[in-house]
C-alpha cells in the first residue's frame, strides 16, 4: 500500500549514545574533591562505554529475555541451573574488566573509593541487575580476608578482573561471585527469628565444617560460586556461614532452587527460594556473632543501593532534560515552558544532592577517623533510607515527563521506575533503616555528636544550616521511646542537611544556594516545582545537569 494516514513527526526517542561520566559535571567534580582524580581517563572510557546505544540495548535485552531456572537435566538428574542471556553476561564482563568488582579493598591508594563508586555510578544508570552479584561479593571481601583457610581458596578469584561464569567449583575457576542468605518466611527482616540449623560435622568451631537444615525465603543469587548464610547453631544460637555451591569433593552441594522470583522490577537478576538438605558450609567468625558478621557484609550493600538510586536519579533526570529540549508543546519546547523548567530544575537539584551524599559516604569508608565512623555508622542507613525513597519519586517523575511514551516498556523510563523500589526493600526497608539510625545513635551516642559536629563545621556561618543542626541536635534529647516514633522524619532531616551542608561547602552557589531555599524547614517531600524559575538562574541548573 502506498498512502500513509499521516507524518511522524515531534516524536523523539530516548538519550543514549553520549559520554556518561564526561556530560556529568558534579560527578567530575565529585571524583576530584575525594581524591580520585587519578581515574578520570578510565572512569571516561567506562563512561563512554556505558553510554553507548549498544549498552542500552544490551541492558533491555537482559531484562526482557529473564533468567530461567531448570531444576534437572535431560535425564532427571537435579542440578539447579538459571540459564541468562548473553547480555547478563556482556554487562557483567564489563563491569569486572574495568576492577570494579574489587578494587577499594585490592588497592591501597587514596580515592580508591571515590573511583569504585564513580563507575559503579556510571553501571547503574544502565542496568542494575548485574551489580546485585557484584555488591555483594564486594561486601563479602572484608569478612572473608580474615578467615585465613577460606581467603587462601578464594582470595586471588574475588580479585581477578577476568569474567568466568563456568558453573564449576571454586577451584577450578579464575574468578567466582558470592551472594548471602539472610531471609527466612516467618522473619523477614527479622533476622534473628530465623529457624535454619546448622550442624557440625566433628568439632565445629570457626572454621569447622556444618551440614545446613532449612530454607531461604530470598537467596541472592542463586548462581552465585559461595553464598553467606544465616543459621542456628546447637548451642550458641545464629552464626554465619560460607555455603558454595560445590562441596570440595566436586560434588553439587544440597542448595535446592524452589523457585525464582517475579520480581516487580530487577528482572535481569535471578533472586530465589531455596532449601538447604543438609548443605555444607563452614563456619566464619565467632558462632553466636552470626547477625553482627553478615551485617557487615549487608553495610556494604546498602552504600550500594544509596550509589545505585542517586544513579538512577541521575539518568531519569538525563533522559528528561534531553527529551524536554525537543519535544515540542503549546507552541514551544517543553524545556521552555515555565512549569516545566521549574521541575527540571527541582530534579536537578535531587540528583545533585543525591550524588554529594553518596559520594561523601563512600569516602568515609576508606578513612578510621571519629568522623568517617559516624558517617559509616549513622549516615549509610540514613541515606539509604532517604536517598532510596526519593528514586522512586523521581523516576515516577521522569516517566511523566515523557508522557505517555514514558509508560511503555519500549525504553528505559519503565525499567529505571520499576527498578527504583528494590533499593529501598532490599538490605533493610525504609523502617528498618530508621531503627538502625536510632539503635546506632541510643548504643553510640557520641556517633550522633560527632556528625553533628561535622555538618556544623561544613556549614560554617550558614543561619539556615546551624540552626537546623541545633535543631536537630534538640531532638536527640527526646526519651527513646518518644524518639523512636520519630525515626523517619528525624532521618530525613539528618539526611537533607548533609545533602545541603555538602553543597553550601563544595556546589556552585546556584546550586548550593537553591537547594537550601527549597529544601530546609519546609518538610519538603515531594517534586512539586518549589523552585521559582524568577528568582534562579534555572538554565544554569540545566546546563550543568546536562550539558545541550
Amino acid at each position: 500500500m502506498g498512502w500513509t494516514t499521516h507524518e511522524v513527526s515531534n516524536q523523539f526517542d530516548e538519550l543514549r549514545g553520549y559520554n556518561l561520566y564526561t556530560t556529568d559535571s558534579a560527578l567530575q567534580a565529585a571524583v576530584s574533591r575525594h581524591g580520585g582524580a587519578d581515574a578520570h581517563d578510565r572512569l571516561a572510557a567506562y563512561g563512554e562505554l556505558m553510554g553507548t546505544a549498544e549498552s542500552y540495548d544490551l541492558a533491555d535485552l537482559a531484562n526482557r529475555h529473564t533468567p530461567e531456572l531448570r531444576t534437572f537435566d535431560a535425564r532427571g538428574r537435579r542440578i539447579d541451573q538459571v540459564d541468562f542471556h548473553p547480555a547478563w553476561h556482556e554487562l557483567l564482563s564489563r563491569y569486572r574488566g574495568a576492577g570494579l568488582i574489587s578494587s577499594p579493598f585490592r588497592e591501597t591508594h587514596t580515592g580508591r573509593w571515590a573511583a569504585w563508586a564513580a563507575g559503579f555510578y556510571l553501571h547503574a544508570q544502565i542496568e542494575a541487575g548485574t551489580l546485585c552479584p557484584s555488591t555483594m561479593t564486594l561486601g563479602a571481601i572484608p569478612l572473608l580476608q580474615r578467615e585465613p583457610a577460606l581467603w587462601e581458596q578464594t582470595g586471588s578469584r574475588l580479585f581477578s578482573d577476568r569474567y568466568d561464569p563456568r558453573d564449576l567449583p571454586i577451584a577450578q575457576k579464575s574468578a567466582i561471585y558470592l551472594g548471602m542468605g539472610m531471609t527466612e518466611k516467618q522473619g523477614g527482616s527479622d533476622v534473628r527469628a530465623n529457624q535454619t540449623t546448622a550442624t557440625p560435622i566433628g568439632a565445629g568451631g570457626r572454621g569447622g565444617e556444618y551440614l545446613l537444615r532449612g530454607h531461604k525465603w530470598f537467596f541472592s543469587a542463586p548462581m552465585c560460586d559461595a553464598h553467606l548464610v544465616v543459621a542456628r547453631t546447637p548451642e550458641d544460637g545464629l552464626a554465619c556461614f560460607f555455603v558454595p555451591r560445590w562441596r570440595p569433593d566436586g560434588s553439587k552441594n544440597a542448595i535446592h532452587i524452589q523457585r525464582l522470583k517475579n520480581k516487580v522490577g530487577n528482572k535481569s537478576n535471578s533472586s530465589s527460594e531455596v532449601e538447604f538438605h543438609d548443605a555444607w558450609g563452614v563456619l566464619m567468625g565467632e558462632a553466636g556473632r552470626g547477625i553482627p558478621t553478615i551485617i557487615e557484609m549487608a553495610t556494604y550493600t546498602r552504600l550500594t543501593c544509596v550509589l545505585g538510586s542517586a544513579a538512577m536519579i541521575r539518568q531519569a533526570l538525563a533522559q528528561g532534560i534531553a527529551y524536554t529540549r525537543q519535544r515540542r508543546a503549546f507552541g514551544n519546547t517543553l524545556a521552555n515552558q515555565p512549569l516545566m523548567r521549574a521541575v527540571l530544575a527541582d530534579m536537578a537539584l535531587e540528583s545533585e544532592g543525591a550524588l554529594a551524599l553518596a559520594m561523601h559516604l563512600a569516602e568515609a569508608y576508606e578513612h578510621d577517623t571519629p568522623e568517617a565512623r559516624a558517617w559509616h555508622r549513622l549516615m549509610t542507613p540514613a541515606a539509604k533510607f532517604w536517598v532510596c525513597k526519593r528514586a522512586v519519586e523521581l523516576t515516577g517523575e521522569a516517566m511523566e515527563v515523557f508522557g505517555g511514551n514514558g509508560y511503555v516498556e519500549d525504553g528505559i523510563m519503565g525499567r529505571l521506575f520499576r527498578e527504583a523500589p528494590v533499593n529501598s526493600i532490599w538490605e533493610g526497608s525504609g523502617n528498618v533503616m530508621c531503627l538502625d539510625v536510632m539503635r546506632g545513635i541510643a548504643r553510640q551516642p557520641e556517633h550522633a555528636q560527632v556528625l553533628l559536629a561535622d555538618l556544623m563545621r561544613r556549614a560554617g556561618e550558614h543561619r539556615a544550616l546551624t540552626s537546623e543542626a541545633l535543631d536537630l541536635s534538640r531532638l536527640l534529647e527526646r526519651p527513646p521511646g518518644e524518639f523512636e516514633g520519630i525515626g523517619r522524619q528525624f532521618t530525613a532531616r539528618l539526611c537533607v542537611l548533609a545533602q545541603a551542608c555538602l553543597l553550601h561547602e563544595s556546589a556552585p552557589t546556584a546550586v548550593a544556594d537553591a537547594f537550601i531555599a527549597t529544601r530546609l524547614g519546609t518538610h519538603w517531600g515531594a517534586v512539586t516545582g518549589l523552585v521559582d524559575p524568577s528568582r534562579l538562574d534555572v538554565d544554569a541548573l540545566l546546563q550543568r545537569a546536562l550539558p545541550a
